[in-house]
């Protein structure tokens, strides 16, 4: 799935915080804890060199415990990163940030040495319900659709910590078609940028796999069809998702199983581990490898001056001789063509 969504306020904030981070001490990334991989901005990761950071697992109610304290222990293997799961409904802990942000540099005094942190993250993750909470105050927008934040906003927390806030930022190209779709059933897209059939159907594949009870329990069904097509229909016949005739929405119940997922009525689930990523990550080296050593051979050929075609452009030629031969005659047959004397 291709994400159809860059505004130009989110180019702007990407140049400002390259601009602003040789200032600031101490960075702190918010991360929805279902997508910790997902909903890590990789520029940020590229620009942040060896900066201390704390990575929030944000909304940590709505995922897998077990899920998590696996990526805190793999998160944290990186140089000067902390990790720190929370949610939006406890304060109390969320202001336990500023005293890990305080520990991170102990040669700073409270109220003496001010430590300049700035907060990222991308769309609808959390980000504005902690700085508010940080702050006693509202100061940062929220909302349920992605992109409430527009530009950056300086403020004081007190305990001697100045925090620089930054709009949410996605970036223009996903090189991981897995992310895309996890950013899209989490709410960090616009649903005017995706497609809920085409969401729904990948999130129930990845449920039958994973969380085949959760889904058995939340709608009641003694067992779990095999295939996500089979299992939205029966899920549909359960919840009312018709169409006239009685016959199945699939946009409805795509659309109904979506907003569950993102409201945790369905379980405590997480999209994505580790192991996972690891595996996602050799696959797409791996791709990326195999299309430019394409490109050298093309680039190769080019210089060469060679238009003789390859073994499969032969046969593709021969392919398509065939189709548009007259019925009954024989197509003429794909040669190389002859060198000029």
């Amino acid at each position: 799935m291709a994400i159809q969504w860059y505004p130009g306020h989110m180019h702007k904030a990407q140049k400002d915080i390259r601009e602003l981070l040789p200032q600031v001490d101490l960075l702190i990334e918010v991360l929805d804890a279902r997508i910790p991989y997902s909903s890590e901005n990789p520029a940020i990761e590229k620009i942040r060199g060896d900066k201390p950071c704390i990575k929030i697992l944000s909304k940590s109610d709505l995922a897998d415990p077990a899920v998590t304290a696996a990526w805190q222990v793999h998160l944290e293997q990186q140089r000067g990163v902390k990790t720190f799961p929370t949610t939006t409904d406890e304060p109390a802990k969320i202001k336990q940030l500023l005293e890990l942000c305080r520990r991170m540099f102990p040669a700073k005094d409270a109220g003496v040495k001010t430590i300049n942190a700035m907060i990222v993250g991308i769309p609808n993750v959390g980000k504005s319900t902690i700085i508010n909470t940080l702050a006693d105050r509202i100061i940062a927008k929220t909302g349920n659709e992605p992109a409430v934040t527009k530009s950056q906003q300086r403020i004081n927390l007190g305990s001697g910590i100045v925090l620089f806030d930054t709009p949410g930022i996605l970036w223009p190209k996903i090189d991981n078609p897995n992310s895309s779709y996890r950013l899209a059933v989490t709410g960090a897209i616009k649903s005017t940028a995706m497609e809920y059939d085409d969401v729904g159907f990948y999130a129930a594949d990845y449920l039958i796999k994973a969380y085949p009870e959760l889904l058995k329990e939340r709608f009641q069904l003694e067992s779990i069809p095999d295939t996500e097509l089979a299992f939205l229909e029966v899920a549909a016949l359960r919840r009312g998702a018709l169409s006239a005739g009685g016959r199945i929405n699939l946009h409805k119940i795509c659309e109904l199983l979506i907003n569950e997922l993102r409201a945790g009525t369905v379980g405590r689930i997480s999209l994505e581990t580790p192991e996972m990523v690891v595996q996602e990550k050799i696959a797409i080296a791996e791709a990326q490898a195999k299309k430019e050593a394409d490109a050298a051979e093309r680039k190769r050929r080019f210089k060469a001056g060679s238009r003789n075609p390859s073994e499969s452009e032969l046969a593709e030629q021969e392919a398509n001789n065939a189709k548009r031969a007259p019925r009954g005659s024989r197509p003429p047959k794909a040669t190389k063509p002859r060198k000029a004397k």
